[in-house]
């Protein structure tokens, strides 16, 4: 079966920093569309940041930007996501997905999802 296995979540003080991975399992995905997505206590699943399957675009959520980075290594099959400065707003369930698409930040167009990694951030 399919799937991508996020790690890395847990719990860091505001101010802090926290790197996420993500990886495929029975397959590859080095063709594919990344993003990550977040899902917080009682709101709706939101983008946070794509990149494309050569790594040469990327695309991010103004709310994190210019404090996360995301990168992927498709030798290692590994998608990260650097977060610094990391707020109690950003506290939520960070979701891993793939795409066919070229680029795109509409949670629809992802078709893969991994379970989801727990951030959270205290104040």
């Amino acid at each position: 079966q399919v799937r991508l296995v996020e790690s890395g979540g847990g719990l860091v003080q505001a101010g802090g920093s926290l790197r996420l991975s993500c990886a495929p399992s029975g397959r590859t995905f080095s063709s594919y569309l990344m993003g990550w997505f977040r899902q917080a206590p009682g709101k709706e699943r939101e983008f946070v940041a794509a990149v494309s399957w050569d790594g040469r675009n990327t695309i991010y959520a103004e709310s994190i930007e210019g404090r996360f980075t995301l990168s992927r290594d498709n030798g290692a099959s590994t998608l990260y996501l650097q977060m610094n400065s990391l707020e109690p707003e950003d506290t939520a369930i960070y979701y891993c997905a793939a795409s066919p698409l070229t680029l795109s930040s509409s949670l629809s167009d992802y078709d893969t999802w991994g379970q989801g990694t727990q951030v959270t951030v205290s104040s």
